[in-house]
């Protein structure tokens, strides 16, 4: 393994926050706390996503 890259651990431990607010919220009841977190885990994984392809892009990959 060469290099940590940061961004991409921290992009996959907001996903896993996400997608543990969406079992919290499911367990709550609480439709709007899940709509949130269900944003919110989009947002993440797309970003996360469009980090790695301009990374790819580099050839920092």
């Amino acid at each position: 393994m060469k290099n940590i890259k940061w961004i991409f651990v921290f992009y996959s431990i907001a996903a896993i926050a996400s997608m543990c607010a969406i079992g919290v919220a499911v367990g709550m009841s609480s439709p709007t706390i899940a709509i949130i977190a269900i944003v919110a885990l989009i947002l993440i994984m797309g970003n996360g996503f469009k980090t790695k392809k301009k990374y790819r892009e580099q050839g920092l990959l």
